[in-house]
C-alpha cells in the first residue's frame, strides 16, 4: 500500500509558478520577462524587499524561464522536466544557498570552484543566494570578482531583506529589483482564491482582517489562513480571526479610540478592559490603535488614509481634525514606545494600560505649539537696570524703514535734544536709535551699548556717555570694526551718514573707584539641569513623553533671555533630539 503524500503547507502549495502570478510585483515581472524576451539577460540580480513578498518565488520563476526546454522564454511552461525539477527543488543546475548558515569565506571559495563546472543538462548554472546580507565581510570580498565576471553559463540571484547591509561593491555589480509590500485588497483577493480551492468558507470581512494583519506580507497572510482553516469548524468569521490573532473586536477598539479623542481616561480603560476580556492581546489592541492613529494622521495633513479607520468604524478625517496633527504625532510616539517596552517586559498589560491613560490625558499639543511660538515671538525681557532694545524680529523692518523707529518709555536719563534734520521722525529717540544700531552690529555691541547712562543728539550725530565702571565696554565700542558696523546701521536708520561718539563719564568725586566688571562664572551643569526641570514647559514635556533632562547647553553670549526663561534642551529616555533654540 502506497504511503500518502506528505502534507505541504498552503504557502508552498500556492507559491507562484509564473511571472503573471506574482501578486503586487508586476513591475518586477515585466522587467525580468522583458529582459529574457529581448535577450538582455544579466549575470547578477539583486531582489530586495520585506519578508513574504515573493523574492525567492520570483528567483525560481526566473530560473525556470531560463532553463525551460521551450526557452529561454518570457514565461516558463511548467510542464517540461526542467521546470518540474526546479519547482520541486531537485534540479542540479539550480543551486539555492542559505547565506545565514553558509556565510563564511570557505563556503564562498567552494562556490568559486564550482562555477567553473558547466551545467549538467541545462543552459545555465543558476545560484540563488537567500539572505545574502548575512555573509561575512571576507566572504563578500571573495565573491566580488566572480560576481562581476562569472563564466557565461553562470547566473546569480541574490535575495535580501536588508540591502543596506550589503557593501556598495556588491550593489554596483547587480541589477536591483525592489519588491514592494502587497496591498491589503490584493492579499484578500488571493486568500479568497485559496479558500475556494481548499473547499473552505470565509467571510469577506474575515479575509480583509487577515490581509490587514499581514502588513503587506503574502506569506504571513497564507500562514494565518492555514491556521484558521485547521481550527475553524465552519465558515471563518471575524470572531475566529480575532481569537487567533489576539486582537479586539472593531466596535470595542472603536470605542477605545473614541474615548481617547474625548480625553476620557475612565471610558478608555473600560473599553480596553472589554477588549481584553474578549480574549484580545494587549499588544494586538495597541497595534489596532496605532493603525487608527496612523490613518487619522494621514487625514490630518490632507492625505488619503486608505482603509477607513482600520476597519474600526472611525472617520479618520474627523478624528484628525478633533485631535490635531501635533497631538497625533505624540500619540503615535507613546504607543510605539509602549509596544517596544512590552516586548521585553513581564507586565505587558500594565504597560498597555499606562499607555492608554497617557493617551487619554494628553494635552492638545497643537495649542501648546501655538503658545510656544507666541512666547518665542515676544520681545526679550529687559535686563536689570538696562533699557529694553527693540525686538529682533522687528530689527530688519526698522532698519529698512527709518520712520518706523519706535519711541520707548521715557528713560531716566536727561531729556534728549531735538534730533538732527537727517532723521525723518521728529519724535525719534536717540537711545532707541543707538540700541537698534548696536543690535544690527551684532556680537557684544548690544550688551555694552545698553549700559550707556546718557544718549543724546548733538549737532553732528549721537553722543553716547558710558559710566566709569564700563570703560572696558566703551573701549570695545570704539574699536574700528565695531565703530564701522554701528555707523553703517545708523546710516540706514537716518538715511545718510550719521556720526556717533562714545565717551566715558568721569567718576564721582570721593567715590571708591569701581573694579572692572568681571565675567560671571558659567553655571554648573547640575545648576542648569535644576533650572530646566523647574521650567513649566519642560516639566510638561517630561510628563507627557516620559522624558528626562540629561544635558542643558549654556546660553550663547547675548542670549540672556533664553537662559532667564529656562529654555533648555531635553532628551527622552529613548530618543535624543536637538533643541532648535539651543
Amino acid at each position: 500500500m502506497a504511503e500518502p503524500a506528505p502534507y505541504q503547507v498552503v504557502a508552498r502549495r500556492y507559491r507562484p509558478q509564473r511571472f503573471d502570478e506574482l501578486v503586487g510585483q508586476e513591475h518586477v515581472a515585466r522587467g525580468l520577462s522583458g529582459a529574457i524576451q529581448s535577450g538582455r539577460i544579466g549575470h547578477a540580480y539583486l531582489f530586495t524587499g520585506a519578508r513574504g513578498v515573493g523574492k525567492t518565488s520570483a528567483a525560481r520563476i526566473y530560473a525556470k524561464a531560463l532553463e525551460c526546454e521551450r526557452g529561454p522564454a518570457a514565461e516558463p511552461c511548467n510542464a517540461c522536466d526542467a521546470c518540474l525539477a526546479i519547482a520541486a527543488g531537485q534540479d542540479v543546475d539550480v543551486v539555492e544557498i542559505d547565506a545565514a548558515s553558509n556565510r563564511g569565506i570557505d563556503e564562498i571559495r567552494q562556490l568559486r570552484q564550482n562555477v567553473a563546472v558547466r551545467p549538467a543538462r541545462g543552459r545555465f548554472k543558476i545560484y540563488i543566494i537567500d539572505e545574502v546580507h548575512m555573509l561575512t565581510r571576507e566572504a563578500f570580498n571573495a565573491l566580488l570578482k566572480t560576481l562581476e565576471e562569472p563564466p557565461a553559463h553562470v547566473k546569480f540571484v541574490l535575495c535580501t531583506t536588508e540591502p543596506e547591509k550589503l557593501p556598495i561593491t556588491i550593489l554596483s555589480r547587480c541589477q536591483r529589483f525592489d519588491f514592494v509590500t502587497v496591498d491589503a485588497p490584493a492579499i484578500a483577493r488571493r486568500l479568497a482564491q485559496i479558500v475556494e480551492a481548499e473547499g473552505g468558507r470565509a467571510t469577506a470581512e474575515a479575509l480583509s482582517l487577515i490581509a490587514r494583519r499581514a502588513a503587506g506580507s503574502m506569506r504571513d497572510s497564507q500562514s494565518l489562513l492555514e491556521q484558521l482553516l485547521g481550527a475553524a469548524s465552519g465558515r471563518i468569521g471575524v470572531d475566529e480571526v480575532h481569537a487567533v490573532i489576539g486582537t479586539g473586536r472593531e466596535e470595542q477598539v472603536g470605542r477605545l479610540v473614541q474615548a481617547l479623542a474625548d480625553r476620557d481616561p475612565k471610558a478608555a480603560l473600560e473599553a480596553f478592559a472589554a477588549t481584553l476580556s474578549g480574549g484580545a492581546d494587549p499588544g494586538g489592541v495597541l497595534e489596532q490603535v496605532i493603525a487608527a492613529l496612523r490613518d487619522a494622521l494621514l487625514a490630518s495633513v490632507g492625505c488619503e488614509p486608505g482603509a477607513p479607520g482600520g476597519g474600526l468604524g472611525i472617520d479618520p478625517a474627523a478624528f484628525g481634525r478633533a485631535v490635531g496633527t501635533e497631538t497625533l504625532l505624540a500619540m503615535l510616539q507613546i504607543v510605539d514606545q509602549s509596544l517596544s517596552r512590552m516586548r521585553t517586559s513581564g507586565h505587558a498589560a500594565i504597560l498597555a494600560e499606562m499607555a492608554v491613560v497617557r493617551l487619554a490625558k494628553l494635552d492638545d499639543l497643537d495649542d501648546l505649539a501655538a503658545v510656544a511660538q507666541g512666547i518665542a515671538a515676544e520681545p526679550r525681557a529687559a535686563e536689570p537696570a538696562r533699557p529694553q532694545p527693540a525686538p529682533r524680529e522687528k530689527k530688519t523692518a526698522d532698519l529698512t524703514r527709518p520712520a518706523a523707529i519706535a519711541e520707548p518709555p521715557p528713560a531716566a536719563s536727561p531729556p534728549a535734544s531735538p534730533p538732527v534734520a537727517a532723521v525723518t521722525t521728529p519724535s525719534a529717540d536717540a537711545r532707541s536709535a543707538w540700541l537698534q544700531a548696536c543690535e544690527a552690529a551684532g556680537g557684544l555691541a548690544a550688551d555694552f551699548a545698553a549700559a550707556a547712562v546718557d544718549v543724546r543728539w548733538d549737532d553732528g550725530g549721537i553722543e553716547v556717555v558710558m559710566p566709569a565702571p564700563a570703560a572696558a565696554g566703551a573701549a570695545f565700542l570704539r574699536r574700528p570694526e565695531v565703530t564701522e558696523a554701528i555707523a553703517a546701521a545708523l546710516a540706514g536708520l537716518a538715511g545718510r551718514p550719521l556720526r556717533h561718539a562714545v565717551t566715558v563719564a568721569a567718576p564721582v568725586a570721593g567715590a571708591i573707584e569701581a573694579l572692572p566688571e568681571r565675567p560671571r562664572p558659567a553655571p554648573s551643569q547640575a545648576a542648569l539641569v535644576r533650572d530646566a526641570i523647574d521650567h513649566p514647559l519642560v516639566a510638561q514635556a517630561r510628563t507627557l513623553f516620559d522624558a528626562v533632562v540629561r544635558k542643558v547647553e549654556p546660553p550663547r553670549p547675548g542670549v540672556a533671555a533664553a537662559a532667564a526663561s529656562g529654555i533648555a534642551r531635553g532628551e527622552s529616555a529613548d530618543d535624543e533630539e536637538d533643541d532648535p533654540n539651543g
